[in-house]
């Protein structure tokens, strides 16, 4: 039973959304309101320590009064009419697929927020700016995960795009200008493409509410109109998750980017894309989605492969790879695995799907905290220079730091009892037995190689491990600082996460199945 009524609930997911925005707009004030420090740059990011400690209080809260019996039903919504010519609503809700991610988005950012402010350096030459871009940039990421219409979707999914180009762009590495040109253009560009998608859908089915959409079924649509949606609707999200071969902006981006611009855009903004793909075109769009899912599982496939067998390439002794770029071409491969539970139109792929989503965002944002603090103390994340002599010798140089970054690599090659273990199974499982209609054959073949996908990734994360923290015993004054104060801080939560999540799935997967079931009334098993 939900410990807070309705009206409150209301009051915290709108919190949530707008609290943000509200901080980034008083990060700009002279001096931030009711915080001091040393200087005027160490309040600012004070001020951002606060406010998205507050989001991620009131995402607690919030999660805690969720009535978990109804996990499937939208709770703590809000419709408000904004342009009746159009019928576009303020309309906000919450229901089990959404709330995990709103939690984990609230949970990132304020730990990028602690990062930065415990270094008191990555605010770079105006931590007003930075503190301002990283608050609108969650109100963004929140507002996506909380809208339920079509249009405000597109706003919010838009409105993350400029404070990552400006963290890529201004607070970036080497490449950082051309990293940051090639993630705005093709984002822009997928998002023109998605637009006329949504706006297809809207205007035919008379309607831009996603809730009324998803439970007509594609009853108001055509099938042209569908597969013209999906097709078009499914290029947006796509670039976004990323998908092969619309992932090329990604390992440039990541390599570029500040270590907090690589947590979010891993953990948070790429799980934009694949919940649009459940949250609008399975259940707005079902004959359109039934279509294309061979394809979307065959492309997903692909960026399976291709992303293991291009970290097994960085990894390999004097290729000069760099661990944030395998990380990113990683991810091409983890998405895939969500990808491709999301094109067997079965619950329990979907399930998973969902669920890696999750696991991908708690070990994907460890993997970038620990790779950019191995920066810090090295100078490096180039694998020939840290194996330079025989080894990094993490293990014997900083033992526990060794350790996190240890157990983040077999934590994301999917050991079972970690939370990168259970999205994974679940998927390959949908794609043992799709939904009615699919070619069951071809799907076999899906997952077979899928399953060959994680044997190849398990054995790039090993090589990184024997690279990074393993070799010989490193002299006595070769010593690397361990693990500080504000990294357990930063840190700890997602080793917890990704333990409970593994040893508990039933945590997750209790409230995304209603969901499921409740969203895709025509998916089974």
């Amino acid at each position: 039973m939900p410990v807070l009524n309705d009206t409150v609930l209301q009051l915290l997911l709108l919190a949530v959304v707008l609290l943000p925005l509200l901080g980034a707009a008083a990060a700009l004030l002279p001096a931030p309101p009711g915080l001091r420090g040393s200087s005027p740059d160490q309040a600012v990011l004070r001020h951002g320590v606060t406010v998205t400690g507050l989001v991620l209080l009131a995402s607690l809260v919030l999660a805690a009064g969720f009535d978990h019996d109804r996990a499937g039903q939208m709770q703590a919504t809000t419709d408000i009419s904004w342009i009746p010519a159009l019928d576009i609503r303020l309309h906000f809700g919450v229901d089990g697929i959404s709330l995990p991610l709103i939690v984990l988005t609230a949970l990132l950012t304020f730990l990028c927020a602690l990062h930065t402010y415990a270094r008191r350096g990555d605010g770079g030459p105006s931590p007003k700016a930075f503190v301002a871009l990283l608050l609108v940039l969650e109100t963004g990421t929140l507002a996506t995960f909380a809208v339920l219409d079509l249009m405000l979707f597109f706003l919010a999914f838009e409105m993350v795009l400029i404070p990552m180009y400006f963290f890529i762009a201004r607070w970036g590495g080497a490449g950082r200008e051309k990293a940051a040109w090639k993630f705005i253009l093709f984002t822009l560009v997928g998002s023109v493409v998605m637009l006329l998608g949504l706006l297809l859908v809207g205007l035919e089915a008379g309607t831009f509410d996603m809730v009324a959409l998803a439970e007509q079924q594609g009853a108001g649509l055509a099938r042209g109109t569908q597969l013209l949606a999906v097709l078009a609707i499914g290029i947006g999200l796509a670039v976004k998750t990323p998908m092969w071969p619309l992932h090329s902006w990604l390992p440039d981006a990541h390599t570029a980017a500040p270590t907090v611009g690589s947590v979010l855009l891993a953990g948070v903004l790429l799980k934009m894309g694949t919940y649009g793909l459940v949250r609008i075109v399975l259940p707005i769009a079902p004959e359109g989605a039934h279509y294309f899912a061979p394809y979307l599982a065959a492309f997903a496939v692909v960026g399976i492969l291709y992303g293991s067998l291009a970290c097994l390439a960085l990894v390999r002794q004097g290729a000069g790879g760099d661990l944030k770029r395998l990380i990113a071409y990683s991810s091409v491969g983890h998405m895939g695995f969500v990808l491709l539970g999301i094109a067997t139109l079965t619950r329990g792929g979907v399930n998973g799907a969902l669920f890696a989503n999750l696991a991908h965002g708690l070990i994907t944002g460890l993997l970038f905290f620990l790779v950019g603090a191995l920066k810090d103390r090295t100078g490096t994340t180039d694998l020939d220079q840290l194996a330079a002599g025989g080894g990094a010798a993490l293990y014997g140089r900083s033992p526990r730091f060794g350790g996190l970054l240890a157990f983040a690599a077999v934590a994301s090659l999917g050991l079972p009892g970690l939370a990168g273990f259970w999205g994974e199974m679940l998927a390959l499982l949908g794609a043992y037995h799709p939904a009615d209609g699919l070619n069951r054959p071809a799907y076999l073949v899906f997952m077979a190689a899928a399953g060959f996908g994680t044997l190849l990734t398990a054995a790039y994360l090993l090589l990184v491990v024997r690279r990074v923290c393993m070799g010989d015993r490193p002299p006595a004054d070769a010593a690397l600082p361990d693990v500080r104060r504000h990294e357990y801080a930063a840190w700890t939560p997602l080793v917890v996460l990704t333990l409970l999540a593994g040893l508990w799935p039933a945590l997750i997967l209790g409230l995304t199945d209603p969901a499921v079931q409740n969203l895709l009334p025509g998916v089974s098993r």
